[in-house]
């Protein structure tokens, strides 16, 4: 049976997390878990809320408004009002703690610790508990207390250097890679250490810094340094090695283009007309084409030529399933295209006087548990009540001295 504690769906059913964190890391950590399944209660300090509630888009309605930006990151979860430096605040967590799986924080280390709920004390509550703890430079280290942004792991993680032009300042990858990359290895942390205490009854910290997780997507950067002594740098639109593999001007806009391998040039050179560019000596193999000063001179301006007068719908349509040649779509073209809606990668949320909120969906397709991510963000403290009564087992007279002492909302 299905209530509100457990909507009694997907692989995750029954699993509960409780979701402390702010903005996004953690927010769509806990988010991609509750699409799978869990029962997600997200619990905010009623003195200082997520600070993401104020972030554009806005759903309005008159004098209403939601964030677009927080519904995106926390849809499906429960809410809940709770200060835990008012009296019974911290007892209400832990008493949370003990009928929960998982806990996702996201403050600087040594935070939830002043508080008198950190990991060492959760544990000895809940032996069973997952800890997921997602900071700037991680919970050890030199540098762990130091304040972290996106921009910081961007930056601290090498990515920074090496993205944008040659001729040119370095440039910030475009989204919050920092947090999103987090939030992706945190999940992965997590399920992991979920199945072990699942085995064992042994839970344990899941510790993911966006520094780290930044410096894992960095590619081929490491070895190509510790073996090769060459440190990367901002190549554009090229690939390091790869050639072709970048964009290309088309007649009405840009396409990429990369058919380097030699059954995909050949394929190239026969589908636009010119067959005999796959036997010249000088380009006529993977490696050869790989060689800067070929590519420059031959290779790049040959295909510049095949796509330059065709349109962007022309190209895909011709390359179809025998060349990756794809269109560089603005966000519209993407939401808007039927491969898209294909996918279920754009999801709607009812808010009622709000509006209905298009988002983008769970890009893990599950075949026998399918994720649920059309569901619509908490309000604030939206469900205090149901959560501590139907979890923590408390009766409405716990609930208002809770309520008296300004520890629960």
């Amino acid at each position: 049976m299905t209530t509100l504690l457990d909507p009694g769906a997907g692989s995750l059913s029954g699993v509960v997390v409780l979701d402390l964190s702010r903005v996004l890391a953690g927010p769509y950590a806990a988010q991609m878990l509750a699409d799978l399944g869990a029962t997600v209660i997200k619990i905010e300090n009623p003195r200082d809320p997520d600070v993401s509630r104020g972030f554009p888009p806005y759903l309005t309605d008159g004098d209403e408004e939601f964030s677009g930006y927080y519904a995106q990151y926390n849809r499906g979860k429960l809410g809940v009002g709770l200060d835990l430096t008012a009296p019974g605040g911290v007892e209400t967590l832990r008493e949370l703690v003990r009928r929960a799986d998982i806990l996702v924080e996201n403050f600087r280390p040594g935070t939830m610790a002043k508080l008198g709920v950190g990991y060492e004390v959760l544990r000895e509550v809940n032996p069973r508990l997952v800890y997921v703890a997602i900071s700037g430079y991680g919970q050890t280290g030199s540098r762990s207390r130091r304040p972290a942004f996106d921009n910081t792991a961007q930056a601290a993680g090498g990515l920074w250097s090496m993205n944008g032009y040659p001729d040119q300042p370095p440039v910030r990858v475009g989204v919050t890679i920092g947090d999103l990359s987090a939030t992706l290895f945190a999940v992965v942390g997590t399920l992991a250490a979920l199945r072990h205490a699942e085995r064992t009854g042994e839970g344990q910290l899941v510790d993911v810094a966006q520094v780290d997780s930044v410096l894992a997507l960095t590619e081929t950067a490491v070895v190509d340094y510790t073996v090769r002594g060459v440190e990367a740098t901002p190549a554009g639109n090229e690939h390091a090695w790869v050639r072709p593999y970048e964009l290309f001007d088309c007649a009405d806009g840009q396409v990429f283009f990369g058919a380097y391998t030699d059954k995909l040039w050949r394929a190239s050179c026969e589908l636009f007309g010119d067959p005999e560019a796959a036997d010249d000596i000088e380009i006529d193999t993977m490696r050869k084409r790989f060689d800067p000063e070929v590519y420059a001179r031959r290779v790049k301006p040959l295909v510049s030529r095949w796509l330059v007068t065709r349109t962007k719908a022309e190209l895909e349509e011709l390359a179809g399933d025998v060349i990756p040649l794809t269109a560089i779509k603005t966000i519209g073209e993407v939401v808007d295209d039927p491969g898209t809606s294909e996918r279920d990668m754009v999801v709607e949320a009812d808010y009622g006087p709000l509006g209905v909120l298009r988002m983008f969906g769970q890009p893990i397709k599950l075949s026998a548990t399918p994720a649920t991510p059309n569901r619509r963000a908490n309000r604030f403290a939206e469900h205090s009540d149901a959560v501590l009564m139907g979890l923590a087992g408390y009766d409405a007279e716990q609930i208002a001295r809770l309520r008296a002492t300004g520890a629960l909302s």
